[in-house]
């Protein structure tokens, strides 16, 4: 080859090098959403990403309604049953694990089951008394209040580096609770102060309530709507519960205002808005709105998912990011189930009945946006 030859070649191997390097800081320099986010697309929503997981997640429990109350035909919850559930993926074969109210929430922050008093809504605010730890760390023995040693997700997170808050509709005082082996006077609404300590499932973990974060972290209601606005102050778990005429179990409330499902439908059409709303919901967000338990003492098959599904079929619908609107998933699920989706979400070890073998946590059928 001529010398004239090799320097024209090198020119044109230089002039494509050039080129390529235009082309990919081009692509580089082209606006995203912060943080490196899915964008925005038309409906207001992200894209989903292949293997995307949920950064912030928003819970809220509303009160004994069965399945075909809350999602059939004649549902008294339109905004629930129909805008919402058009933009989310609901879970038809999602169930309770016991009945009362007490051991549903417990089990989601916990993943301990169910015993006699907190079936029976711990009327007093008795220590749990231990007897033993079981094959999969749940806690043996009877009581509500349980020992240092029963972990929680709140305590996986704060030890991960992630943040929780509880925010409790008027609780008013943070981590609000009855004294030891006192009477819980909670278990009424009562005119102006309509909170529930059996729907605070924070309280009943002692490694929480002898912590500073019991009084940081456990707050009144109030607090969400400040907090939302910005991704840095918007907890990486956020754990909602409604007082007791808003989140549908009293019909009429003490108010005498009619209350019951109606109630907590407008509750959340009030609410639920501005979570979708907010920065960290639009950036990586979950909202799983479902119910503590069915009416009556009706029970979902036996047998069908490790920790039970005594409490009823309840259903509970699923917001994001990476979720597509108007979906079902009849895939069976529990309480148990949130947790561990939970905790999965933050690479966190299972907890209790959580980490049963068996036990299906939230997966493709729920994060289903790029599918």
């Amino acid at each position: 080859m001529s010398l004239n030859a090799t320097k024209t070649h090198r020119r044109i191997a230089v002039r494509l090098l050039v080129a390529a390097v235009l082309v990919v800081s081009a692509a580089a320099c082209e606006p995203g959403p912060p943080g490196g986010s899915p964008g925005p697309t038309a409906g207001g929503t992200a894209t989903a990403r292949a293997g995307s997981k949920p950064g912030h997640v928003f819970v809220i429990n509303l009160e004994n309604k069965g399945y075909n109350e809350v999602w059939g035909s004649g549902s008294e919850a339109p905004y629930l049953s129909q805008t919402l559930r058009s933009q989310g993926v609901l879970l038809s074969e999602y169930y309770g694990i016991a009945h009362n109210s007490n051991p549903n929430y417990l089990a989601q922050i916990s993943g301990q089951p169910s015993n006699a008093m907190t079936r029976d809504d711990c009327p007093t605010y008795a220590a749990f008394q231990l007897t033993g730890t079981a094959s999969l760390g749940e806690a043996e023995g009877t009581g509500c209040v349980y020992p240092d040693s029963v972990p929680t997700v709140a305590g996986q997170l704060s030890a991960a580096g992630k943040t929780w808050k509880g925010y409790m509709e008027d609780m008013g005082t943070p981590c609000r609770h009855p004294e030891l082996g006192a009477k819980d006077t909670s278990q009424g609404a009562k005119v102006g102060d309509q909170y529930a300590t059996r729907h605070n499932p924070f309280v009943y973990f002692q490694a929480i309530t002898s912590s500073p974060e019991c009084q940081s972290n456990v707050v009144d209601f109030g607090e969400l709507r400040g907090d939302l606005q910005s991704v840095s102050t918007t907890p990486n778990l956020a754990y909602i519960s409604p007082n007791l005429c808003n989140d549908g179990h009293d019909h009429p409330c003490v108010d005498g205002s009619a209350g019951g499902l109606a109630a907590a439908d407008s509750w959340l059409s009030r609410q639920v808005p501005a979570i979708l709303d907010s920065p960290a919901f639009r950036q990586d967000g979950m909202l799983v709105i479902t119910f503590d338990e069915s009416e009556g003492k009706t029970e979902g098959p036996s047998g069908l998912l490790p920790g039970g599904t005594a409490g009823g079929r309840i259903g509970a619908l699923v917001l994001s990011p990476l979720t597509m609107g108007g979906t079902t998933s009849d895939r069976a699920y529990n309480h148990f189930s949130l947790l561990a989706s939970i905790e999965d979400a933050f690479s966190l070890p299972r907890l209790g009945y959580a980490g049963a073998p068996g036990l299906n946590s939230f997966g493709g059928d729920v994060f289903n946006a790029g599918s």
